[in-house]
Parts: structure tokens; sequence; C-alpha cells
């Protein structure tokens, strides 16, 4: 059987972390940056969790 291949969408989206965890960048934080408050952008520069509703899927994309 042939080797299956990482999602390369998903490899430059997800990292993960030491514990196993998948870690993801927040969305809205690449451009039109002048409306938004600065909060708002400071708490969108920090990285989240996934979600675990999701966690077999990405892992399915990563090949993991």
């Amino acid at each position: 059987m042939a080797k299956l291949k990482t999602n390369s969408g998903a490899k430059k989206r997800f990292t993960l972390t030491g514990s196993g965890k998948i870690k993801r960048k927040h969305a809205y934080h690449s451009h039109i940056l002048t409306k938004k408050t600065k909060k708002r952008k400071r708490n969108l520069d920090h990285f989240a969790i996934i979600e675990k509703a999701d966690v077999n899927r990405v892992k399915e994309m990563l090949v993991l």
C-alpha cells in the first residue's frame, strides 16, 4: 500500500505541542487591521488549541 500524503494546507496551518495537542492561529489577523482595536488584535495574536470535535479530522489530514 502506498504511503499517505499529508494535506499540504494543513501542515502550513497546524503544529503539535509537546503534550500532543494541536495548535492553530486565529483568523482575521492578516489584513485590514486599522479598524480593529488594539485589544482585539492582541487577542488574535495568541495561538489557540483545536477543539475536541475537530481533532480527529485534523490528525487525519496531518497523517498522525
